[in-house]
């Protein structure tokens, strides 16, 4: 009997990885100023220079995919959902913001995978509206269960989230085979909403790391005038509201929205250097 050999199962998507890192490897990198330059020619509807702009950056979607590499999930899979976020991320990169364009991508790339990964492992697929709802429940429930000292009802998450029982119900059902937020399990212990469903509302390190960049943000903003400081505060949600538009800013203090556009850009430079002096904080310009 002729022996066949053993049919590799990963070798059509080895190849196709292959083929693409074949194609992106030479693809050169590009300076902070062509960053901005394109940013200004894409604002202007150029569609070429959207291209070289995601085109420059394929090689930090494959970078930042390897961190979310899993068994069951085909890395390629992975890198294309990553370079649907970086596109998003080149639309609306905005090159007033003067920050690099793989900082500001490193955000939507890695939402763009995480969401595909939990579509992926759902047993049934949420549409994004109702996974945000998922989310706002979540919220809400938790919450709630400080607020009241007990586990709350569909009813007063619904009230909570403004939004009718039956939607919440509906959210509930179709997620993770979720009938409630509390439903008897198989062997007939109580599984609550908290327990199906991973609570990434609290996070102490998270908190404290909040606070820090605040309070150091702060500091940073001692160094500048009373009207950047103000502006800049309205701009980076630093007084604990949503953050501003030019506009608003600009009705507010009295100056049009151009004046508000240079002062904050002014304002930012000021703030680069005296972050150049102090290297250990200088992450704080990645938040601004």
């Amino acid at each position: 009997m002729t022996r066949t050999k053993p049919i590799k199962k990963n070798t059509t998507s080895d190849d196709a990885l292959k083929i693409y890192f074949n194609k992106i490897k030479d693809i050169p990198l590009l300076s902070f100023e062509q960053e901005l330059e394109l940013s200004k020619r894409i604002q202007q509807g150029d569609e070429e220079a959207k291209r070289k702009l995601i085109e420059s950056n394929l090689k930090l979607v494959v970078k930042i995919a390897r961190a979310y590499m899993v068994p069951d999930i085909p890395f390629l899979d992975l890198i294309q959902e990553g370079n649907m976020g970086l596109i998003h991320a080149a639309e609306k990169y905005d090159h007033a913001r003067q920050v690099r364009f793989s900082t500001y991508a490193n955000w939507w790339i890695k939402q763009a995978i995480s969401r595909a990964l939990s579509n992926k492992r759902r047993s049934i697929r949420l549409p994004h509206r109702k996974e945000a709802i998922l989310r706002k429940i979540q919220a809400a429930y938790h919450s709630l269960t400080q607020t009241l000292k007990r586990q709350p009802s569909i009813t007063e998450v619904a009230g909570e989230i403004e939004l009718p029982v039956s939607e919440v119900t509906e959210t509930l059902t179709i997620a993770n085979n979720i009938v409630s937020l509390e439903s008897d399990t198989e062997d007939g212990d109580t599984a609550s909403i908290m327990e199906v469903y991973e609570d990434y509302t609290y996070s102490p390190e998270k908190d404290l790391m909040k606070k820090s960049i605040h309070a150091e943000t702060m500091r940073f903003l001692s160094c500048l005038k009373e009207r950047e400081k103000r502006i800049l505060m309205y701009r980076y949600q630093l007084t604990g509201q949503e953050p501003y538009t030019l506009k608003k800013i600009g009705d507010r203090m009295g100056l049009s929205s151009e004046t508000v556009r240079q002062i904050e850009l002014k304002a930012l430079r000021k703030i680069k250097t005296a972050a150049a002096s102090d290297p250990e904080k200088f992450y704080l310009l990645k938040a601004m």
